[in-house]
């Protein structure tokens, strides 16, 4: 065969392409190995979080009605205007104002069990109407998914609404429990502050405009285990219960926030800047949402509201285990914060 120089550097034209067509197979094998790795990623958060919006509902257990105190049977409305809510409302003689309870996501209007008729009662006792009720997707209320407090602010707000139409008490205080923490804060937020004119009224959501109250009703907040960031209600379920949730726990809160409209909330800086009476309670053995991380919220609001700021961590707790642990303790400490700031300036009056 006749070599000529022109078959030559076509020789080494394809020679030299060669030799490139392996790192051009590994360049393309890395790519398609981290499409994959994020197409795994987003069909793995998206399932994990339709999970967590649709967890089944948890039915109220059937309570005999001669150990309950007196109540009312009330249902209303979400602010939303769809979601229909179911509560019961416990009425005492001359009140001085009305605790709302904010359960957990998964819980129900008895969050602590038949073991809460002791602190129902030891408020009716000491001048406080109770009002117990199932949020959305929870107990016999309506809703088909739970937003771990991104749309439950809503059902706040419904039932602040309902309370004012059957209770003689001029103001509420909050008693948010879990994710509870989250649906009461942000609640707070989407109300007006007081005196706002027409203009800075138009900026706040369309159904809470015209809802009849603002911030100035809600008078004192009850925060049990808060965490620092709303989203951190659901990493640590991800994380443990949720495949490949080491990773997903990023951004499965996310997907439900998108969902909800919402954004990831720091609750520590709105506790520590709550302009009323704030009462926090806590485990000392909380691994869910951290003791050391509940401790700094702690000091915070101490920092900027000494005087308007009232804590207990129960010894031994764990996350959500402190009435369980120390029932006494817990509705001690809860009684110490409403006789400190509510009973005492009633008896001013």
């Amino acid at each position: 065969m006749k070599f000529t120089e022109d078959s030559l550097y076509v020789d080494y034209k394809k020679t030299k392409k060669r030799r490139r067509n392996p790192f051009a197979v590994r360049f393309a094998l890395v790519l398609s190995i981290m499409a994959t790795i994020v197409i795994v990623m987003i069909t793995m958060t998206v399932l994990s979080s339709n999970r967590l919006l649709n967890i089944e509902k948890n039915v109220l257990s059937n309570v005999p009605s001669n150990i309950l105190p007196s109540y009312s049977t009330t249902s209303f409305e979400s602010i939303d205007g769809q979601t229909s809510l179911q509560g019961w409302f416990f009425k005492t003689k001359n009140p001085i104002s009305t605790i709302i309870v904010n359960h957990d996501t998964g819980s129900n209007r008895l969050p602590f069990g038949v073991e809460m008729i002791d602190m129902i009662e030891t408020w009716l006792d000491n001048g406080y109407n109770v009002f117990l009720y199932d949020q959305r997707n929870s107990g016999t209320s309506g809703g088909d998914i739970s937003c771990y407090g991104y749309l439950e602010w809503q059902d706040v707000l419904g039932a602040i609404s309902i309370v004012r139409k059957i209770s003689v008490t001029t103001d509420v205080i909050l008693f948010g429990i879990g994710t509870g923490c989250t649906s009461q804060v942000l609640a707070y937020q989407k109300l007006p502050p007081p005196n706002v004119n027409d203009v800075e009224l138009a900026q706040f959501d369309k159904n809470v405009r015209g809802i009849g109250f603002d911030r100035s009703y809600i008078k004192g907040m009850i925060f049990d285990s808060p965490a620092k960031m709303s989203d951190d209600y659901i990493r640590p379920i991800v994380a443990q219960k949720e495949f490949m949730g080491f990773l997903t726990q990023y951004f499965v809160p996310y997907a439900i926030r998108v969902s909800a409209g919402s954004d990831n909330i720091n609750l520590a800086a709105e506790i520590a800047r709550l302009p009323m009476p704030v009462m926090i309670l806590y485990g000392g053995h909380d691994n869910f949402i951290g003791a050391d991380k509940i401790d700094q919220i702690v000091n915070e609001r101490g920092r900027l509201n000494q005087s308007l700021t009232k804590s207990n961590m129960i010894t031994g707790a764990g996350y959500l285990e402190e009435y369980t642990i120390n029932k006494n303790e817990y509705i001690s400490s809860v009684q110490d914060y409403l006789n400190s700031f509510f009973l005492v300036k009633e008896k001013k009056i």
